[in-house]
């Protein structure tokens, strides 16, 4: 089975999660190869997992006034601040046969492809244990993906470097996450943390990495990309080749847009389950 491509774009917050869903409605649907992509953000945004409530988890207020999108994502987990990363998704079939049929399993599949990824770039990482997976022991980090880190997630000297989550449909999944080109602390933690105490982004700073960070001369997204989607190709021994959107998965995205960019989904969650949406 050949995989099919999709080379990083940079998109709004409304349409990285538009494509991501429709790409996994019509692979789910159609019965396709498995897709990997790469995207970027076009302007700073911060995802919320399905299951967060949104004014309660990240600081709604400072996003608006900074021009920073908020989104809620069709995965759960916790608020993710995208900035300078790439982000990737995979969305695969059931009848794939390369991956478990539950989130435990799929992830650390997924883990050992980005790690060799950025082994290929002499970063050196390592899967979180299980033992790790728990509430951070401060609870106003709890809202932060990059807080704490779960069981099969990567790290690089104890330090955090990529945050995934994951939803699964009948007939197959999607997993997108973030890989962090560099890493603001303060940043981080005023958009999401609804935090100024000099000791959160210090404990930010602690707990997490970047690829930028780890390397004498800094990397473009280009070579990042190139590194992932080789590892991904080795560690599966897949073969995989450069695609686009299909017609369908266009004219579906521009439909989902709508519901990314509306009150009703970000604020309330109120549309229906991915599962109830394509027919």
């Amino acid at each position: 089975m050949i995989w099919r491509f999709l080379n990083y774009r940079s998109c709004s917050a409304a349409e990285n999660m538009a494509i991501d869903e429709a790409v996994l409605l019509e692979t789910i649907h159609h019965d396709k190869p498995p897709t990997l992509r790469f995207y970027g953000w076009s302007r700073p945004a911060v995802s919320i997992g399905y299951f967060q409530e949104l004014k309660k988890e990240i600081n709604y207020d400072l996003c608006l006034l900074s021009d920073v999108k908020v989104v809620r994502r069709i995965t759960g987990g916790k608020a993710v601040y995208h900035r300078d990363e790439i982000t990737y998704s995979i969305v695969a079939g059931s009848s794939t046969g390369l991956f478990p049929n539950d989130i435990a399993g799929t992830y650390k599949i997924i883990s050992l492809c980005l790690l060799r990824g950025l082994s290929n770039l002499g970063i050196h990482a390592k899967l979180a244990e299980a033992s790790s997976i728990g509430a951070c022991k401060e609870p106003d980090l709890n809202t932060c993906c990059f807080s704490v880190p779960a069981g099969n997630e990567l790290m690089v000297a104890g330090r955090k470097i990529c945050g995934s989550a994951q939803t699964r449909i009948r007939g197959g999944f999607i997993q997108h996450g973030s890989m962090l080109m560099t890493f603001d602390p303060a940043e981080t933690a005023a958009m999401i943390l609804s935090s100024d105490v000099p000791e959160h982004y210090v404990k930010l700073r602690r707990s997490v990495t970047a690829v930028n960070e780890l390397l004498p001369a800094s990397v473009s997204v280009e070579t990042l990309c190139s590194a992932l989607k080789k590892g991904f190709v080795d560690e599966l021994r897949i073969d995989m080749t450069e695609g686009t959107l299909t017609p369908a998965e266009k004219a579906l995205s521009r439909q989902l847009v709508k519901k990314y960019e509306s009150d009703a989904w970000n604020r309330e969650r109120k549309k229906k389950r991915i599962s109830q949406i394509h027919s």
